[in-house]
């Protein structure tokens, strides 16, 4: 009997705990109600600043665009270098937008001196991170400055031989088009510390070929066939020195250069149609062009 009473008191404690348990519960989740109402006004007003800030981005971001516009076509018509638009585009760019999200994240409520400190001590940060990137931000300024090459320029940088046509100049890098239509992408930093040559910086450019006779050819007539070439071709400039002589005696071989100025544009179709004319007239003239050869002489 005292066993069933036992168990009955410590069934209506447990019944009194969840009770008890079930209140609190409801307590809490009172209060948190209670609180989110008294959010709702604070939540609605950083909602509206979000969708503000949200369409305000959207409008810089075409106000932006309409100013690139603008000093684009401000620069064109004042017939700047097409590597100073492209570089001042940029550069334009990334300060437009930077001064876009100060702005933006001033409306959503940080005070101007704390973003003013974020982004001085983030400078300082990313300065030392970006050490590579700020020397190919100054390569590009001096690359603008100094002019070594302008956009359409066929460049050969020294080091690695990488060649090609200059496409774009930005702010850290430079775009080069290969001949076969490849982008090659070069730092600036690396451009201005680094020799390299500009093909077609004069208008002009001078065609340097070697080709080998046998030493049983007949020499002059020779040089009076590639003479005659050289005036019958028509990118070669008639008005400019034109020379051909013997340059050099080789094992198997008279080599036989000469020199000529071409227009920098004609300067492969050029080479390629003299180098063919002169093997196909020797061909037709008798005249041999030897191949590496060792002749033997035995004595009994």
């Amino acid at each position: 009997m005292r066993f069933l009473i036992a168990q009955k008191q410590q069934a209506v404690q447990n019944v009194q705990d969840v009770l008890q348990s079930t209140e609190e519960v409801a307590e809490d989740v009172n209060q948190f109600v209670r609180w989110f109402h008294g959010q709702i006004p604070a939540l609605i007003e950083f909602g509206v600043r979000v969708l503000l800030a949200i369409v305000f981005f959207f409008i810089g971001r075409a106000v932006i665009r309409f100013i690139q516009k603008i000093v684009k076509h401000s620069m064109n018509k004042a017939n700047a270098d097409v590597g100073v638009i492209q570089f001042v585009d940029s550069f334009l760019k990334a300060g437009l937008y930077t001064l876009l999200l100060f702005i933006i994240a001033t409306r959503l409520g940080v005070e101007a001196s704390s973003v003013a400190a974020l982004i001085a001590s983030g400078g300082v940060a990313i300065g030392l991170a970006l050490q590579g990137s700020l020397s190919n931000f100054a390569g590009g300024v001096l690359i603008l400055l100094l002019k070594p090459f302008v956009v359409g320029d066929y460049i050969v940088v020294t080091g690695d031989g990488t060649e090609g046509t200059v496409k774009e100049i930005q702010i850290f890098y430079t775009k080069l088009s290969t001949g076969d239509n490849k982008t090659i992408v070069i730092p600036n930093g690396m451009l201005s510390n680094s020799s390299l040559t500009n093909v077609t910086a004069r208008p002009e450019r001078r065609l340097d070929l070697k080709v080998g006779i046998s030493y049983q050819a007949d020499l002059k007539y020779a040089k009076a066939l590639i003479e005659q070439l050289l005036k019958n071709n028509s990118s070669v400039m008639q008005d400019e020195e034109m020379s051909v002589f013997v340059d050099s005696l080789e094992d198997s071989a008279v080599m036989i250069g000469l020199r000529a100025w071409v227009k920098t544009e004609e300067y492969w179709a050029a080479r390629w149609k003299l180098l063919e004319d002169i093997k196909l007239t020797f061909d037709k003239e008798g005249i041999d062009i030897p191949y590496n050869q060792l002749t033997i002489h035995m004595e009994k």
